[in-house]
Parts: C-alpha cells; structure tokens; sequence
C-alpha cells in the first residue's frame, strides 16, 4: 500500500496540539524543577525518578531542545490564545525564558562550553525564542543578544579550512562531523551570513554525502595524513542539514532537500504498528543522547512540508514521515500514576505520559513500570507531536505557526 499523496489522512483527524500539551505538561510538571531551589529559575532533570539530586548527569544540548520544545508550545498559545498548562502555569515562552537564564547559572555562568553542537542548538533554540517574543509584542531580551556574542565567534572559530572546511566537533579540535557542521550551517544561514553557511553545506555534501543511499556520514578525522571517514548514518544528522538546505534556498539546496526527503523516507523507516501498512515510521536511535535524534530530523521534515519551493512530492512525503511517526509515538504512549515517579507527588487528569524510546515500540517495552525515564526520550515525543501539529496546521484555517 503506498502512502496517500497529501499528509492528511481521510479518516478522523487527531487533535496533534492536544496531544502536543500532553507531552509539554508531562516533560514541564515531572521533569521541571527549580535549580537548587532558587526562585525564577527552570531547568529539567535528565531522569526521573532520582535519587541523585543534585548530582544528575549535566546534559547541556538536552536543555537547548527543551528550549525549542517550549518555542513550539509558545507559537501554539499565540495561535490559540491559551496556555498549555492553564492559566494559572507560566506560559511556555516564560518557562523558556527561564531556562536560557538557569542554563547559563548551571553551566557555571557561561554558555561557552566543550562542544560546539552543543552550543549551535542553544544559539538557534534562542534565535527562535526572540522571534516567538516579538510575535507576542514582547520586548526582547538582552540576556539573548549576549548569548549570541557569547556563542557566534565559537562557530567562526571552529569552522576552519583544516581538512578542506567543515565545524569541529569539540575544543579537540581532532574531528569533524555532520552534528556540528550542520546545525552551525543553519545558525550562520539565520543569522546573515550565507556564503559561510553554503561552504559548510558544500564541505558535507563532497566530505560526507553517501551517495548510495543519499544520506549524510557521522564525520570525519585525518589520520596519518589520510581522512578517515565514520561512516555512521543516524537520523539526527539528516535533519539539521535538510534546514540549512531549506534555509538559504536556491535550485540546488533545494534539489538537495527533495532528495534527502526521499533517502529519509527509504533509508531510515521501519515498518509501523501491525495495523500500519504502508506508513512512514522513522526508525528510534535509542537511548541517552541517541533519544533525542529521531525528534530533530522530524522537526525538520515539519519544516519541509510546509515549504511550497518544494516539489509537492517530497512535501508530501515529509509530511507522512512526521504524521506516521508521530502516530506510532502517541500510540505506544503509557501513563504513569504512581507519585513516585512524578516531580510533586500531585496529578490531575493527564496523569504522567511517558513514550517509548523507539517510535515502533511501546512504552511498556522500553520503559517497564518501575525504571528510569530519561529526559532526551521524552523530549523527543514531544519534539515529534509539535511537528505533527504543526504539519496539521498547515491543511487547515488557522494562523501560521511556522517560526
């Protein structure tokens, strides 16, 4: 059975923002918390339950997704007019807010840290936290404007003809790799400086690109004067690059951009639930930071079925591949009640989501009653059910929510 031509499905169509502030309140309510206690600050555990407080795992880029997600639930109260976790809650553009603020107070008072992927998905979490601010009417924030000082020469350094071109990976300064390059691409090419951006695409698509299946390597070291290529392939590195491609534009990124739609589509979906024929299922990446991949690559398939430089094909594809996935996400979902495992010990109706690490697996499976929920899993649900709101909004009346 092969997939419809358009991403809406004939029959009943699900409430993907519902279902998108399911997941927010279950990431902000269980996973949200006070650093150290201290008032006006919001950071996110990396698991939960734990014993270890304050000892749990720092995971920098975790956070800066956790930033995006509370963009994507920020553009959806806009559109609606109200808040995801009711009107006695912060809204989520405030919750983010906080979170640019407490990820500085917890990485020592600076956002300059080891890794420079790290750092590109906090610049871009931020751009698009500013752009979601002068949507609301806000004044912008000068905590962000320095930000972006901090963070911009750290990519200018780390982007550097060693090795032909391309971003380093870390302060190493010994490999480099599609996770930093593209996201780095995208920051440049959102922030005025195009040609920097198109070298990096360039270095990737003659460094990196795997021809045969029409997909992006992991990196790449030169050993002994020789590069050395990881030949890795994972979803996360597809989609920032499918951004940057769609981002600066012109025939030939976006020849590129239609195709990587459809390497995606072949390369890196598995078969769906039993009763799912035909449908797009990206493949999981796993656990620890690998949980968070397969939620980057959708958000920007998101952005590339909503793109009319596209030809209708690849838009449609990419929109199967969010909706598909997002289905198979929200079906394998479980509910935990047990006050053990929530940040408060309090529930209401929702009761705690928790999904699957991998999209074609239940919860259940991945995360049996009485485990560890890790906290890049779940932002990666969430990540998913946004884009599927986001793709839905594109089919129906409404204002835009693309930012």
């Amino acid at each position: 059975m092969s997939a419809p031509d358009t991403p809406q499905r004939t029959s009943g169509t699900p409430d993907w923002a519902a279902r998108a502030d399911h997941a927010a309140r279950s990431v902000t309510r269980h996973f949200g918390r006070r650093l150290l206690f201290l008032p006006g600050t919001h950071l996110a555990a990396s698991v939960r339950p734990s014993t270890r407080f304050p000892g749990q795992p720092w995971n920098y880029w975790w956070q800066a997704h956790y930033v995006d997600c509370l963009v994507d639930a920020g553009l959806r109260e806009l559109a609606s007019g109200s808040r995801f976790d009711g009107g006695d809650h912060p809204s989520a553009g405030r919750l983010a807010s906080r979170l640019v603020s407490t990820i500085r107070l917890r990485n020592f008072l600076r956002y300059v840290n080891s890794y420079y992927d790290d750092m590109a998905w906090l610049a871009l979490a931020v751009l698009r936290l500013d752009a979601l601010a002068e949507r609301a009417h806000q004044p912008g924030r000068r905590r962000n404007a320095r930000l972006q000082e901090n963070l911009s020469p750290q990519f200018e350094s780390a982007s550097t003809e060693h090795m032909a071109g391309g971003t380093f990976w870390s302060t190493k300064r010994d490999f480099k790799n599609t996770p930093a390059t593209a996201p780095v691409a995208l920051h440049f090419a959102r922030t005025g400086k195009q040609e920097r951006a198109q070298g990096l695409l360039d270095w990737l698509d003659a460094t990196l690109f795997e021809p045969t299946r029409g997909l992006y390597l992991d990196g790449a070291w030169i050993k002994e004067g020789k590069l050395v290529l990881a030949e890795e392939i994972y979803t996360y590195n597809q989609g920032p690059v499918l951004g940057a491609l769609l981002e600066l534009g012109g025939d030939a990124n976006l020849a590129r951009a239609a195709a990587l739609v459809g390497s995606v589509a072949e390369h890196l979906t598995l078969p769906g639930p039993p009763d799912g024929a035909g449908r797009l299922v990206l493949r999981g990446e796993g656990t620890g930071d690998g949980g968070l991949f397969t939620g980057i690559l959708v958000r920007y398939l998101a952005l590339a079925t909503g793109d009319p430089r596209l030809p209708s094909p690849a838009r449609a594809t990419a929109g199967h591949l969010v909706l598909d996935t997002a289905e198979a996400v929200w079906a394998g979902r479980t509910v935990r009640t047990d006050a053990a495992h929530g940040a408060s010990g309090k529930y209401d109706d929702d009761g705690w989501l928790v999904f699957s690490t991998e999209p074609q697996r239940p919860a259940s499976q991945t995360y049996p009653a009485g485990t560890a929920v890790e906290l890049s899993t779940q932002l990666q649900a969430w990540t998913v059910l946004e884009a599927a709101a986001r793709v839905r909004q594109l089919s129906g009346p409404g204002p835009s929510l693309e930012l």
